[in-house]
């Protein structure tokens, strides 16, 4: 019997491909805004939002908040002008489009779903993961989706695990693994609540101190073996 029969997938960067994604968002939006669209101003935009993600997670500010002040952010590090408000309406209507999952994902998705079940644990905004996740291909596989927005509480805390595991029947925290690629909300988070985690790491990234993980992986596929095992 598999020691994991129910999984816990963060979506982006993890299922699905967000930094692709969120390239041709940051397009669109230059593109109607009338900004340049150069690598150079894509990076200044992601780390205003890595910036602002970082404070979501440590319970800083609000997810509306986080959305416009990651663009009023780049706007006033570039010097260009734009409304905040209409960037970033563009850009999640852009996002909701981006169905492109990782390598393997689907397939990975499709096999562990004979024997697992399969849910969704994200702090995306909650109309793009929605949009997203029915025209997906990956759709028929997951059984739910648990977003922050609608839990009232996110990832890393503990608060949002309560609302998911009162969701899952016969879920308990021997019984589930939650497979994340963010230290910070999805090892954190289930350090925090005390179930396994294992962390999607395809760029082999130096192993965070202070979390326990109990298993990573660079290749989605390498996660059959473990919740077969």
């Amino acid at each position: 019997m598999t020691p994991y029969p129910i999984l816990l997938f963060d979506a982006d960067n993890t299922l699905f491909n967000f930094d692709a994604g969120n390239r041709r968002a940051f397009s669109e939006v230059c593109r109607s805004c009338h900004l340049p669209d150069t690598d150079e101003l894509f990076r200044t935009y992601e780390q205003a939002n890595t910036e602002m993600w970082s404070a979501f997670d440590r319970g800083e500010c609000t997810k509306d908040f986080l959305v416009v002040e990651r663009f009023r952010l780049f706007l006033e590090r570039t010097g260009l002008q734009a409304d905040p408000v209409l960037c970033n309406s563009i850009h999640l209507d852009t996002l909701k489009t981006n169905t492109v999952l990782l390598p393997h994902a689907l397939e990975v998705c499709r096999t562990l779903a004979e024997s697992h079940r399969l849910y969704i644990v994200t702090n995306a905004v909650a109309a793009v993961q929605k949009a997203r996740l029915a025209a997906s291909d990956i759709h028929p596989y997951i059984c739910d989706a648990f977003i922050s927005e609608e839990a009232g509480a996110s990832k890393p805390s503990a608060a949002y695990f309560d609302y998911v595991f009162s969701r899952i029947p016969g879920i308990t925290r021997e019984n589930c693994l939650l497979i994340g690629d963010s230290p910070s909300s999805d090892l954190r988070g289930a350090n925090n609540y005390g179930i396994p985690c294992c962390w999607y790491n395809p760029q082999g990234l130096t192993r965070p101190e202070g979390l326990r993980i109990d298993y990573e992986i660079r290749d989605l596929p390498e996660l059959l073996p473990i919740v077969d095992s």
